[in-house]
């Protein structure tokens, strides 16, 4: 996979040096409907399901984010790479460096790519192991799939 790197987007391998001491990472599974959130612990370990936001407007949905930032004490981003299966991107890769891009105009923390191919049949195939219901695991899949990808890229750190 080939992880673009513009101005506001970084190699995974720099972010963990990118953040303060202390500071944990927001995971984020960019929809277009919704954006799944997950959030690390402060030693960059664990992963956590957090919630899902239904998008709205972009301000909207920054303001949410700037929310869970500041109480969180997030020192960066760490956003789903939707790669088609075969490696390319498509327009689904553009319109996360877009997002990615807006995101930096509002809040100036370092982000990070990771790639989210399979994360979303991971999870589905998971609840439904769990016999989850499928209006339950309508309700969970973003956020979980947003820590699955939050968690790959803390294996990598």
């Amino acid at each position: 996979m080939m992880t673009p790197v513009t101005d506001v987007i970084m190699p995974i391998r720099e972010l963990k040096a990118a953040l303060p001491r202390g500071k944990r990472l927001l995971g984020l599974d960019i929809g277009s409907k919704t954006i799944g959130l997950a959030l690390s612990d402060t030693t960059l370990t664990i992963a956590t399901p957090m919630e899902t936001i239904k998008r709205t407007k972009f301000k909207n949905d920054v303001a949410r984010l700037k929310e869970i930032v500041e109480a969180q004490g997030v020192g960066g981003f760490v956003l789903g790479w939707p790669v088609n299966m075969d490696g390319t991107e498509g327009p689904r890769c553009q319109s996360t460096l877009s997002f990615s891009e807006n995101l930096a105009g509002v809040i100036d923390l370092p982000q990070a790519l990771w790639d989210e191919r399979l994360s979303t049949a991971a999870v589905e195939r998971t609840l439904i192991e769990a016999d989850r219901s499928r209006a339950r695991r309508k309700e969970l899949v973003d956020k979980m799939a947003a820590a699955y990808i939050l968690q790959g890229a803390l294996h990598a750190l």
